[in-house]
């Protein structure tokens, strides 16, 4: 005798579940890495012609001027504040002919509390480099004319110095003293840069 065996069709079900957990997972980190991953942007004020008035040359201007040899923190009523001569030039840091320029960017900071404590109201500055500075020097200057690291209540802050930061050319040397080219200078802020 013959049996006949049936086979019994039974539709498989797709379990998810495992993928699911890996989802659960997976999601989260993927969003907490990209918080970490953002790009900062800085904002910065470009001195225009038609923002200068007869207000604006009485008050008081601080400058940053960036040059070969030094910093030169500068004002429009004093003139030069002071002189921050370079730490190092590194001969032949990326050739044979280069030189490196080593900025002291501690006494930066340091002349620019000094300053914030002087006039605690003021929140612009102007940073004025020359055509051939570096962008990593300029980052630099703007980052400790902005800001510095202070302790506050055992964690580590930034305590704000002047967070309106404009940039400007600096003005052309030719034979002349620091000084002088620093009191030139606010003529470059109000639009006259020497080209």
């Amino acid at each position: 005798m013959k049996r006949k065996h049936r086979r019994l069709r039974t539709e498989a079900e797709l379990d998810i579940t495992s993928f699911m957990n890996l989802m659960i997972v997976l999601v989260p980190i993927l969003l907490m890495n990209m918080v970490i991953a953002h790009t900062s942007v800085l904002e910065l004020n470009f001195p225009s012609q038609d923002q200068i008035s007869n207000e604006d040359e009485l008050a008081l201007q601080l400058q940053v001027i960036i040059l070969d040899d030094q910093l030169v923190v500068s004002d429009n009523k004093g003139g030069v504040i002071k002189q921050i001569e370079n730490i190092a030039r590194v001969e032949g840091a990326n050739s044979a002919d280069e030189t490196k320029t080593v900025y002291d960017f501690a006494m930066l900071g340091k002349v620019m509390q000094d300053l914030k404590q002087r006039v605690p109201d003021k929140k612009d500055i102007t940073v004025m480099a020359k055509k051939d500075t570096s962008y990593q020097t300029l980052v630099s200057v703007m980052d400790k004319v902005r800001s510095f690291r202070v302790v506050v209540a055992g964690s580590v802050v930034n305590a704000e110095l002047f967070p309106e930061v404009s940039i400007a050319d600096a003005p052309e040397i030719v034979g002349e003293e620091t000084e002088e080219v620093a009191n030139s200078s606010i003529s470059s802020v109000t639009g006259k840069v020497k080209s």
